[in-house]
């Protein structure tokens, strides 16, 4: 990875930390796009710590926020004249239905639409700096998703882990559509289940049904390290050169669920973004 330019959202805790810290290990430069800027100066500290390496840089990126998005964008093409790696890990669920200032609910907007802009917007470096990589981390959860088309923005019947998993189950079924459309231009596009994992997006899913759950599994849950390895897998592996539209865990090629493949779906989601995003 050296001399790789990469960026990792949501990477001042969790997954996306310890995906952050491997490719900066691995001789990456590494951007970490986050929301909270002190978590975020607090991770990349640790992470110079770890590695020994300060080839990593910090920037503001709220993806619930279009404005945000686009700043990022902006100042991140300032500062880079490539891009090789683009690892969309950042993730949202909602106890409580919750809308962004750009009037979207908000496990959709980070789970979806927000890296679906990003993506679009850093697409023209992405394909000068080709081959180039898009990794999206999805959920094993989506296999429990339905999509209802006539409330997409759960305006009528919000329950935080359906929320979770059924934009999950978009982002990942937009992979896919994003992988056909990309076809040719050296950038390749990949789902990543990274497992149950030990994070705190749990802990946002309030509810005492969902705590009890979430104790009850707490055992069987894997560490973020462990967690980010099919991240790092991906973004990294040189046999993965020009692989494209799969979906990895356990740093294995996987089936995602029967309905995820269905390209009228999928389709009619990018549109619905491209809709709900004024594209």
């Amino acid at each position: 990875m050296m001399g790789k330019v990469c960026i990792v959202t949501g990477s001042n805790s969790g997954i996306g930390k310890e995906t952050a810290l491997a490719l900066t290990g691995m001789g990456a430069t590494v951007v970490m796009a986050v929301r909270d800027l002190q978590r975020g100066e607090d991770a990349r500290a640790e992470i110079i710590k770890r590695t020994g390496k300060d080839t990593i840089d910090l920037m503001i990126c709220d993806l619930s926020s279009i404005k945000s998005i686009q700043q990022f964008v902006g100042e991140f093409s300032a500062k880079h004249e490539r891009l090789d790696v683009l690892i969309n890990n950042a993730g949202a669920a909602c106890h409580e239905r919750q809308v962004t200032e750009n009037g979207l609910e908000r496990s959709l907007a980070v789970n979806y639409l927000g890296p679906f802009l990003l993506t679009r917007e850093l697409l023209p470096l992405l394909e000068r700096s080709a081959p180039s990589r898009i990794i999206n981390l999805s959920s094993g959860l989506h296999t429990r998703a339905k999509i209802d088309f006539d409330d997409i923005q759960s305006e009528r019947n919000y329950k935080g882990m359906r929320a979770y998993e059924t934009t999950k189950l978009m982002f990942l079924m937009y992979t896919y559509e994003l992988a056909r459309r990309l076809e040719g231009t050296g950038v390749t596009a990949n789902v990543v289940l990274p497992g149950f994992v030990a994070t705190n997006l749990g802990a946002n899913m309030g509810g005492l049904r969902n705590k009890i759950m979430f104790k009850l599994v707490r055992p069987f849950q894997i560490s973020p390290q462990k967690g980010a390895e099919t991240s790092v897998y991906v973004a990294s592996s040189p046999e993965l050169e020009g692989v494209t539209g799969r979906c990895f865990a356990e740093s294995q090629e996987r089936l995602s669920s029967e309905e995820s493949y269905d390209e009228s779906v999928q389709k009619r989601l990018w549109d619905i973004a491209e809709s709900l995003l004024g594209l």
